[in-house]
């Protein structure tokens, strides 16, 4: 499913139309990376967290050549699903 695709969705079970369905996802991802930037956690109780972790710098090796490299620190974004999206999903 593609953000279109998605838009869709939105729109038949919601009963909005696309344009405010897209306005709507639109928000969400702006108001979730807004919070995610800023260190803190979005919490979905039943659906699921996102939170930011940091990885530390680390030593890689370039497959083509062998070589080490060294690969910077950097923040990534987990999600960990909740309780009632994994009992949907199974």
């Amino acid at each position: 499913m593609n953000k279109t695709d998605l838009i869709d969705a939105m729109a038949s079970n919601s009963g909005l139309s696309k344009a405010d369905s897209k306005r709507a996802l639109e928000g969400f991802m702006d108001a979730t990376s807004g919070t995610l930037k800023k260190g803190d956690k979005v919490s979905l109780v039943g659906w699921g967290t996102f939170s930011v972790a940091n990885r530390a710098a680390r030593t890689g090796r370039n497959p083509q050549t062998g070589k080490e490299i060294q690969i910077a620190a950097k923040n990534v974004v987990k999600f960990k699903a909740g309780s009632e999206l994994a009992k949907n999903v199974n």
